[in-house]
């Protein structure tokens, strides 16, 4: 066999193995469809209560990261101060919960005795 012969030979399993493969996977690849009828009910049931939600939540991130790309600085850290911020913010929300419930008690306590 010739040179030539052997070059064609590998020339034609280079393609059908760069071809035939991805269309042999994309052949016995189950569609999405698929693999939700496959669930279990109580599994169709939450997915499909909770798809519209991930979806929001999925839209708010990529909010995000386009906001947070358009800063100079990096993404990272854009996160990692917003982060920041928000746990200050609960931090002061938890600090005047707690102060609410503290006057509310001494309040209690001044109504009691003063009934006493």
């Amino acid at each position: 066999m010739s040179r030539a012969g052997i070059w064609l030979k590998i020339l034609g399993a280079g393609i059908i193995v760069s071809v035939g493969g991805p269309l042999f996977v994309q052949s016995i690849r189950p569609t999405d469809e698929e693999l939700v009828k496959r669930y279990n009910p109580d599994l169709q049931k939450r997915s499909a209560e909770q798809g519209e939600q991930r979806a929001q939540d999925f839209e708010n991130y990529v909010n995000k990261l386009k906001e947070w790309s358009k800063s100079d600085r990096s993404i990272w850290f854009a996160a990692k101060d917003q982060q920041e911020s928000k746990q200050a913010a609960m931090d002061t929300q938890r600090a005047k919960a707690s102060e609410d419930a503290r006057i509310q008690r001494d309040e209690m306590r001044k109504e009691l005795l003063g009934k006493k």
